[in-house]
């Protein structure tokens, strides 16, 4: 769609209150576009009053509504965690996650007031524009969907920052282009990404970032902080002894790992458009949880149920990253993660050091396969080590016939 297509449609614009923002809706605004603003609440952590991006969304011309979507955050965070959903580099798929449920909060609402099409300000460049487009068309096909920055009739006036910025100081509206600016931010529950400018070199250092969740490992406390977390199958009930409700769990777990350097990743990821990105991810609390859950999964799965589950997790990680997080195959696999899953249910308790989790111990955990008797490389009552005999030559039979196959590489190393 561009322009010249919006004139008989409502419009729902999903804004942040920045530039971008502004200059998008004021410019439908003066062409009689009737406009209405959507601004998810997903507890972000660079925003310290959401209800800041009404005021700065008002001289625009067009009503700004707050979707609250604290919760469905923190239940998707909980998900996530669940399956270990991890993409490129290792970091928490944390903005792809908040595509999904952003799309799907807001679009109820934009129905509500009678919106005939979606406005997203994702560039051509990036995943988000895919991410949003995508989960409109899979959530509500008959909304319509318009992205203003692919739009060849708007990016004539608009081709920079300074463009924006001079429409916008003309309305009488405060707006600057902004100085050069070392990278750039989005924010929710689950983390915060930094991207672009200094960091697409790769000469660049990943600790130009100054994290706004926590603190880089050297420049955490200097004693180690004890933490204890209840999960019941796979789910975070308790933390340092008080119950929790999943956003309590997200909330606390992100100051306290935060404040000790846990979870900061740099990663070079596969794009959703074949393009190779550079970015520094933080997600204290996803990464807190996730390794303890991590503990107890040694505990209570099998060996084939630990490569199944593995499996699973990467196609997760890969579905929420490609925006669709709810396509059949990611209900199946998660649906298959609730089964291994079941017996997931133990306390943890590590130690945070300066960006590490140290491992303290495992108890209540009814669902454990690990036995210490059967384990020790010590006198026991636990297994035999006669009984291996047998085992050994079963073992035998196969490894013999490879051997009298030729299939065995004859040199311990390959030139």
């Amino acid at each position: 769609m561009t322009l010249n297509d919006l004139k008989r449609e409502k419009l729902g614009i999903c804004v942040s209150g920045g530039l971008d923002s502004k200059t998008i809706t004021k410019k439908l605004v003066d062409i009689g576009i009737d406009v209405v603003c959507f601004v998810a609440d997903l507890a972000q952590a660079d925003e310290k009053d959401i209800g800041d991006i009404v005021k700065k969304m008002a001289p625009c011309g067009a009503e700004t509504i707050i979707v609250d979507l604290k919760k469905e955050m923190a239940a998707a965070c909980f998900e996530l965690i669940k399956a270990q959903g991890m993409y490129d580099g290792g970091y928490w798929n944390s903005t792809g996650l908040a595509r999904a449920v952003t799309v799907r909060g807001i679009i109820p609402e934009m129905k509500k007031q009678g919106c005939t099409v979606l406005v997203h300000g994702a560039t051509g460049r990036g995943n988000d524009q895919m991410r949003f487009e995508r989960y409109a068309n899979v959530l509500a096909p008959e909304l319509k969907v318009y992205a203003p920055w692919r739009d060849p009739v708007l990016l004539v006036e608009f081709p920079g920052r300074r463009q924006m910025a001079d429409y916008l100081n003309k309305a009488g509206i405060e707006a600057f282009p902004g100085g050069k600016k070392r990278y750039s931010t989005d924010a929710n529950l689950a983390g915060l990404s930094y991207e672009a400018e200094d960091l697409e070199s790769l000469e660049t250092a990943c600790t130009i970032v100054q994290p706004q969740m926590g603190v880089w490992p050297e420049d955490a406390p200097d004693k180690k902080e004890m933490f204890e977390v209840r999960f019941e199958k796979g789910a975070a009930v308790k933390i340092n002894g008080r119950n929790v409700s999943p956003l309590e769990a997200m909330q606390q777990a992100n100051v306290i790992g935060g404040r000790n350097g846990i979870g900061l990743k740099n990663a070079l990821e596969n794009r959703i458009v074949g393009t190779k990105s550079r970015g520094v991810y933080e997600s204290p609390g996803m990464e807190l949880l996730g390794q303890c859950l991590l503990s107890v999964y040694q505990a209570t799965m099998d060996k084939r149920t630990t490569d199944l589950f593995r499996y699973l997790s990467a196609l997760i990680a890969q579905q929420v990253y490609d925006g669709r997080y709810y396509d059949p195959a990611t209900t199946a696999a998660q649906a298959a993660i609730d089964v291994m899953t079941a017996s997931a249910s133990g306390n943890v308790k590590v130690a945070l050091y300066k960006g590490n989790i140290l491992f303290q111990g495992l108890s209540d955990c009814p669902g454990s396969i690990y036995n210490e008797t059967d384990s020790s490389m010590e006198a026991s009552k636990g297994l035999n080590p006669t009984s291996s005999q047998g085992f050994a030559e079963i073992q035998s039979v196969e490894a013999k016939a490879l051997a009298r196959a030729g299939q065995i590489r004859s040199s311990g190393v390959k030139k």
